[in-house]
């Protein structure tokens, strides 16, 4: 499977799954935001799975929504009418049953961020980083981040998170209470899957129960942050500022 956009392997209960662009980052196109969806969607499905490992390949977590596909909405009509399954992804997110737990290896930049809302642990490397960079690109934020991350973290930490464009370290993270724990890079998988294993352990209905009921509440505000978020998106993209922020990065790659 090394040539498709994820990985999938499964080990006594826990289904880990690792993006596998690295070549990009693993930087979020399409084909990667659907075989993701599909995954987590397969795994609730599942009776042998318990608890779900996601990480990434190479020495990324993920660098975030490609910019290149975000450029081409802007100026191919027909493509930007085909929809995304960003949304498609963030639904599976919200809707897994089962404990998610995030293994960050690298840097995380925008989704590859705000999809730490949705795990129930997260672990970071020591040398991963986290940036959320919407203002930087004149866009709003995704992914209920609006939401999701200032329960997860307070406002004030999600606010420096959202608005600065700024990158956060593995310790702030910690600090901010986005990380659970901070690993050296040789132990993180271990230490994920460690964890993981202890909760693969317990019965799934009880594992599902307890989800459940710590996500309930949060259910109606995803959706009303979501339908926010988009709705200031779809102002925000292709402006001025984000015209002019997608042109310098594709100016850059056409550089290098």
């Amino acid at each position: 499977m090394a040539d498709t956009t994820l990985q999938i392997a499964d080990d006594n209960r826990v289904r880990t799954l690792t993006l596998n662009r690295p070549e990009v980052l693993n930087a979020f196109n399409e084909e990667m935001y659907y075989a993701t969806a599909v995954a987590l969607s397969e795994a609730a499905a599942d009776p042998e799975v318990a608890v779900v490992v996601l990480t990434g390949e190479g020495r990324a977590f993920s660098a975030g929504n490609d910019l290149v596909e975000m450029q081409r909405r802007i100026t191919d009509p027909a493509f930007n009418e085909q929809g995304s399954h960003f949304t498609t992804m963030v639904d599976a997110l919200a809707d897994l049953p089962k404990p998610l737990i995030c293994a960050v290896n690298g840097v995380g930049v925008g989704i590859g961020a705000t999809i730490l809302g949705y795990a129930d642990l997260v672990f970071m490397s020591t040398t991963a980083r986290l940036k959320t960079p919407f203002t930087s690109l004149g866009v709003a934020p995704e992914a209920a981040s609006s939401y999701l991350l200032p329960r997860l973290m307070g406002r004030q930490n999600a606010a420096w998170l959202l608005m600065s464009s700024e990158w956060v370290d593995a310790d702030e993270a910690q600090r901010m209470g986005l990380a659970w724990k901070v690993c050296a890079p040789e132990e993180l998988l271990p230490e994920a899957r460690r964890h993981a294993d202890i909760l693969a352990s317990r019965p799934v209905a009880s594992l599902m129960a307890v989800k459940q009921t710590i996500t309930a509440p949060t259910r109606d505000g995803i959706a009303a942050a979501t339908a926010r978020e988009i709705e200031h998106f779809a102002v925000l993209m292709g402006a001025a500022a984000n015209a002019s922020a997608l042109a310098e990065f594709t100016g850059k790659r056409e550089a290098d």
